[in-house]
């Protein structure tokens, strides 16, 4: 069965959102990039913004089982949807707890999703995910450059891994 099989088209847009999270919850990566459309935007305060491909293996490389996710509040209205989600995670670089709330807005187009955007609370994230330099640093856009450079840099090595 092809990705795209998995989920039926045309697909009620609320109906979409809860396939990604449920995806999201399953560390199911393949099924969330599935309700991508394949010139999808996505943009969140770590990577930035991530077009096509990159976004598709952003979610490739952070979705592992150990994530817990939950998700609600999910509305859909003409082509413009959200929901509400939140993700408790160990960062990997510190072993520090994280719990992070998400609220996340998109926009559809033909049954896929287009646009996607997470907003969160930046400097919360990272005085939970850093400790004291994000106590120190985490309101700066110094810090916030220094992760998302970082974070970048951890996309293209996952993306070179898989060629």
């Amino acid at each position: 069965m092809l990705i795209a099989d998995r989920i039926p088209f045309p697909m009620d847009h609320k109906a979409l959102i809860e396939q990604f999270y449920t995806a999201f919850a399953h560390a199911d990566a393949e099924t969330m990039v599935a309700c991508y459309a394949l010139g999808i935007v996505f943009e969140d305060p770590a990577f930035g913004r991530l077009e096509g491909v990159a976004a598709a293996d952003m979610w490739r490389m952070l979705v592992k089982p150990g994530l817990r996710l939950t998700f609600d509040r999910v509305w859909a209205e003409g082509d413009k949807g959200g929901a509400h989600w939140e993700a408790r995670y160990r960062f990997s670089q510190t072993g520090r707890t994280v719990v992070n709330r998400i609220e996340a807005s998109f926009v559809f187009r033909d049954g896929k999703i287009v646009q996607h955007t997470d907003r969160f609370d930046f400097y919360r994230w990272s005085r939970q995910a850093l400790g004291l330099p994000g106590w120190l640093l985490g309101w700066t856009p110094y810090l916030k450059q220094k992760v998302r450079q970082q974070a970048l840099r951890k996309l293209q090595q996952f993306q070179a891994s898989q060629s």
